[in-house]
This record gives structure tokens, sequence and C-alpha cells, in this order.
């Protein structure tokens, strides 16, 4: 989550490639998510890591404890997909730690300095940090 020179906050939500560490998918709002943005997300980032085909095997989708996450249709989505969800602990966001370095790095070295004087320009400026 970060704000916008004129109050509004976005929050963005991604999906991270573990082993290079690429964003493979992302959404942005000026609400919360639900479970069809992380379901959006997830399509997404599967479609861009194996195209029009599923995973031989299972892929680990590890996310945090949010209700869009955990949700049970989002799970059922997960699995569709090949992907097999999993949760961090409870508060503890250290388990994440690919996910929590990206955040830091993405506030650091792009939102601190991206113009965003609302929330469009914001989120047109994020997708280029994005594909950057």
């Amino acid at each position: 989550e970060f704000c916008c020179d004129n109050g509004e906050r976005l929050r963005v939500t991604f999906a991270l490639d573990c082993c290079d560490r690429e964003a493979l998918h992302w959404a942005v709002t000026t609400g919360g998510f639900n479970s069809e943005t992380v379901q959006d997300v997830m399509l997404g980032a599967v479609e861009r890591r194996f195209g029009n085909d599923l995973p031989s095997s299972p892929v680990e989708w590890l996310t945090d404890n949010g209700s869009c996450y955990r949700a049970n249709e989002t799970r059922q989505f997960a699995r569709m997909l090949g992907l097999e969800p999993k949760n961090t602990a409870v508060r503890s966001p250290e388990s994440n730690g690919i996910a929590e370095s990206f955040v830091k790095t993405i506030k650091r070295d792009y939102i601190s300095i991206m113009p965003k004087p609302d929330g469009l320009t914001a989120a047109k400026n994020l997708a280029e940090a994005f594909e950057h």
C-alpha cells in the first residue's frame, strides 16, 4: 500500500516467481482485494509462465493470510490452474521473505521517486516499474 499526493491510497497485489524473482502479474486498487482479483493475478501469472498450458506438476503458490487468498473459491481456482495454495504463518511476514523484499525494493527504488499526484497516474507509473 502507498499514498498518492492527493491522499488517495493504492493497494497492490502481485505474483512473483521465486526462482528468478520476476513479477509475473499484478493488480492495483484503491479499495481492498477480493478473491476475483487474486484469481485474475493467478491466471495472469500462469499464462505468463506457462503460456496456454498448465504446469505438468503442482506449483506451490505461497500467499499471506488475507481473506481473499484463503477464500475457498480462490483455493479451488488455484488447484484448477495446477497451483498448490499455501499460506504463510499468521503474523509472520518473514516467512514470505522474497515478497517482503520485493515490496521494499519497489517502494524504495520506484514508488519513492515516481510521480504520483493521483491514483490513475500512480497506477500508470507503477505499470512501468513492474515492466522494468
